[in-house]
């Protein structure tokens, strides 16, 4: 089928629906707790990417994983680091602290173009991600006042997240230079998955998950992000990346919700305050770019 800009649209907005519901379901679970809950979302996640690339590849794929190219490789590491720093900040932190907290990841993306890629970044930008850090500084320092180590662990955390992300977005941009002639970057997402499970797994026993997790572990693995990181990729091909970033920050709206309301995890105050400053700067930011003519020079996220 070939994509729209409405249907991209309408389906990046899909995406960021099944990404948000990581939180909620996580705060339905009977026993399963930190590496535990990263490993069979990972395991899952795994299974479920490698019979979707098998089918969409054929054997070539497994013949060739090895043998992919260094920027494969990278990826797939940084993949491994944003699918556990995700789930175990979930254990220690409130659903809001950790999606605004991830919600960085456009900003700095753009500071490590600028600092690795030296690509210019515009004054907008520059202001984007002082005040982004600022609401972060904030909702960090509130935790210490309060005394509150796991929120405070739970960011640090966290904040791994969107650090991998711009490292995972910089390589595939100085891989790429702009060309759609690219290595096939699918099969990083599985690396991502195997080695986030393999290295939780010695940390995950013994185990004491009930049936009960394993299913709902399952459902994340496969429906809350084998299926939409398949369908992101697709989606690159059409949406322009302000875009995608500016569509990507639903995730932290929708997951805020679902955590308020099928978890009755309200989002404290400094979460909401720190994340209005946040999420102001970048679509302030994002919406911006999107009308300048020089975005696609400036190649921001």
């Amino acid at each position: 089928m070939r994509l729209t800009h409405g249907r991209a649209a309408a389906l990046m907005v899909l995406v960021t629906l099944l990404w948000s519901i990581a939180g909620v379901v996580t705060r339905h679970l009977d026993a399963a707790a930190s590496f535990e809950v990263t490993f069979w979302r990972s395991a899952f996640n795994a299974l479920g990417l490698g019979i979707a690339l098998h089918w969409m590849r054929g054997p070539a794929l497994w013949r060739g994983l090895v043998h992919s190219p260094w920027s494969v490789w990278v990826s797939g590491l940084c993949w491994s680091v944003m699918f556990t720093a995700f789930m175990v900040a979930l254990t220690l932190t409130r659903v809001a602290n950790v999606l605004v907290t991830m919600a960085l990841g456009p900003l700095i993306t753009a500071l490590f173009a600028r600092l690795f890629l030296h690509h210019k970044l515009a004054p907008r930008t520059w202001a984007a991600i002082v005040v982004a850090g600022a609401g972060i500084g904030w909702m960090f320092s509130q935790g210490a006042s309060a005394n509150e180590a796991g929120a405070l662990a739970g960011i640090a955390v966290a904040f791994a997240v969107p650090v991998a992300a711009a490292i995972n977005w910089t390589v595939l941009q100085h891989v790429n230079h702009g060309n759609d002639e690219t290595h096939d970057m699918l099969p990083a997402v599985l690396i991502g998955a195997v080695i986030s499970s393999l290295v939780t797994l010695p940390l995950a026993l013994p185990f004491k998950a009930t049936p009960h997790d394993v299913a709902l572990l399952g459902m994340l693995g496969v429906v809350q992000l084998a299926i939409p990181c398949l369908l992101v990729v697709r989606l690159s091909r059409v949406l322009p990346a302000p875009e995608l970033s500016l569509l990507g920050l639903l995730e932290v709206i929708f997951g805020v919700l679902w955590a308020w309301w099928g978890a009755g995890e309200a989002p404290g105050t400094t979460a909401l305050t720190g994340g209005a400053l946040v999420i102001g700067a970048l679509v302030a930011n994002e919406l911006v770019a999107m009308r300048s003519p020089q975005r696609a020079s400036e190649k921001q996220t």
